[in-house]
C-alpha cells in the first residue's frame, strides 16, 4: 500500500542518504501506507492533491505503520490531518503493539464534513527514538464512523524550520494589513465585468531540479521543474532573495513571486509552456472579506505522489483548448490528443482560506484549506485570493502521450512563493477582488 514518506519528499527527487538523515526529525506518514489494518477503507481525498485517505473509521479500528522515524530525544509534535461530519473521539498512537505505550492522543471532533480537512496536533515531551512500529487506534464512545484520516506527521524539536511550521511575523503582517486597509479603492467604471479577478501573465523562465519550498537548500535534489516569474529562483531562494532580484518573466514587474510546475516531456523532449496565466480571484459569495497574501507566504496545490490513471472524464484533467478541441486519447488513456489547431492545457487551483498564523506548514498545505461552504471559518478564518495557474503547452500530443517529471498526469502540481510588492498586491486585492471587478495584469479595469 506504499511506504513511509519523508516530508522532504525523498521519493520525489532522489535525495542522497545524507540529505535524508539531515531531515529525519520531520516525518509524514500517509494514512494509506499502513502495513496492516482492521476496519479501514480507502477513498480518494476530495481536495486538490490530497491523494487517498483512510475512511469510515470507527471505535476499535486500527492501522499499523512500520519504520516510523521518531528522531532523537526532545519534544515531538504529533499531528493528524482529519475530517469528520459527526461524532468525536481520539486517535491513539501507540508504539510496539495495539496496547503498547501511548505515544500521543490526538483528539477529533466534527470539522464540517467528511472531506473538510483540518490538522490537529499535540506535543509529546518524551518518546521512543529512532525507527519504531506505530499503531493508530481509533477510540470513540459513539457507535458508527466518526473520522477520516489523510496523514500523520511527527515533527521533532531538531527539525529545520523550513521543514515545518513557519509562523508569520505578526508585527510585519499587522503593518501590511494596516497599509491595505488604509488604501482607497479605485472607482469602477460602468460596464466593467463584475467578476473578482486580476492576473499575472507569465512566460517560461528556466528549468532546474530544485524546489525551494519542499527541498530548500538542496540543489539538484528534486525532479525537474519549469519555473515562471522570478528569474533567480533556485533551491536557495528565500523571501529576501526573491524581493532583492528584480528580474521576472511575469507582468506586472512588481510581481517578483516564484511559480513552478513539474516539467512536461513528450518522449525525451521537454515541452515548456508557451505561457502561464496566474489568476487571482475569489469563489466566495462575499469577496470583500479577502485580504492579500502576507509577504513570504507559500503553498502547494496538487501532489507529486498521486500516481493514478486519468481516463477521459476523470476530475482534474488536462484538456485541449482551441479549434477542434480533443479528438482522441493517448494509448494509455491518460492524456488527450488535441486537434491540429488546439493545444494541451491545464488549470491548477489552489486553496483560498488561510489559518492566519503560518506562512508555511510541514506538508505545505496544512496552513490553508479550500472553502466548502462559501466561507472561511474555523481553523482557516482568513480569506486569501484564490490562485489558479492556467498553463498553455504548444503541443497537440499524440497516441504516445506525455509524461511529467513527477510521473503520471495525475501527479501535476504547482508551487507558489509570494514575493509581490505589498502595495501593488494590496491595491489589486482592494480594487479588483474586494470590489468584485475584473482587472487585467496591470491591475486596472
Amino acid at each position: 500500500m506504499g511506504t513511509l514518506v519523508l516530508v522532504l519528499a525523498a521519493a520525489l527527487g532522489g535525495l542522497t542518504a545524507s540529505a535524508q538523515l539531515a531531515q529525519a526529525a520531520t516525518v509524514t506518514v500517509q494514512a494509506e501506507s499502513y502495513a496492516a489494518q482492521s476496519g479501514v477503507g480507502l477513498e480518494v481525498t476530495a481536495d486538490a492533491g490530497g491523494g487517498q485517505n483512510a475512511a469510515f473509521l470507527a471505535n476499535g479500528d486500527w492501522m499499523r505503520f512500520d519504520n516510523v522515524d521518531l528522531g532523537a530525544v526532545g519534544r515531538l509534535t504529533v499531528s493528524a490531518r482529519i475530517a469528520s461530519a459527526v461524532g468525536s473521539g481520539t486517535v491513539e498512537l501507540r508504539t510496539e503493539s495495539l496496547t503498547g505505550p501511548l505515544l500521543a492522543a490526538v483528539p477529533t471532533s466534527p470539522t464540517g464534513g467528511w472531506q473538510n480537512w483540518v490538522t490537529r496536533d499535540t506535543d509529546v515531551t518524551t518518546h521512543p527514538t529512532g525507527s519504531q512500529t506505530v499503531f493508530a487506534v481509533l477510540r470513540s464512545a459513539a457507535a458508527g464512523d466518526f473520522v477520516n484520516i489523510n496523514w500523520f506527521s511527527f515533527v521533532g524539536a531538531g527539525s529545520s524550520p523550513t521543514a515545518g511550521w513557519i509562523p508569520v511575523d505578526q508585527a510585519k503582517w499587522d503593518a501590511q494589513l494596516a497599509q491595505f486597509r488604509a488604501m482607497t479603492s479605485a472607482a469602477v467604471p460602468a460596464g466593467v465585468v463584475r467578476v473578482p479577478e486580476f492576473n499575472a501573465g507569465c512566460t517560461y523562465s528556466h528549468s532546474k531540479p530544485d524546489d525551494p519550498i519542499v527541498l530548500p537548500g538542496l540543489a539538484g535534489a528534486s525532479h525537474m521543474h519549469s519555473f515562471f516569474g522570478n528569474k533567480s529562483t533556485d533551491a536557495f531562494s528565500t523571501t529576501e532573495s526573491l524581493l532583492a532580484h528584480t528580474g521576472t518573466s511575469c507582468a506586472p514587474a512588481k510581481d517578483l513571486s516564484a511559480y513552478w510546475i513539474p516539467t512536461l516531456y513528450e518522449g525525451d523532449r521537454a515541452v515548456e509552456p508557451a505561457g502561464m496565466t496566474v489568476y487571482y480571484g475569489s469563489r466566495l459569495p462575499d469577496p470583500s472579506v479577502t485580504v492579500p497574501f502576507p509577504e513570504g507566504f507559500r503553498m502547494i496545490a496538487g501532489s507529486a505522489k498521486l500516481q493514478a490513471p486519468t481516463p477521459a472524464g476523470s476530475p482534474g484533467q488536462f484538456w485541449c483548448a482551441g479549434e477542434g478541441g480533443e479528438i482522441g486519447r493517448s494509448g494509455d488513456g491518460n492524456w488527450p490528443v488535441c486537434a491540429p489547431k488546439a493545444h494541451l492545457t491545464y488549470q491548477l487551483v489552489f486553496p483560498d482560506c488561510w489559518d492566519g498564523k503560518n506562512l508555511d506548514s510541514p506538508d505545505h498545505k496544512s496552513h490553508v484549506a479550500s472553502t466548502y461552504d462559501g466561507k472561511c471559518s474555523g481553523a482557516y478564518p482568513v480569506a486569501i485570493p484564490n490562485v489558479s495557474f492556467v498553463i498553455d503547452y504548444p503541443t497537440s500530443g499524440s497516441a504516445a502521450g506525455f509524461r511529467l517529471a513527477s510521473g503520471m498526469a495525475s501527479s501535476i502540481h504547482g508551487d507558489f512563493f509570494n514575493a509581490w510588492d505589498n502595495a501593488a498586491l494590496g491595491h489589486r486585492v482592494k480594487d479588483c477582488i474586494v470590489q468584485k471587478a475584473k482587472c487585467n495584469s496591470a491591475g486596472t479595469f
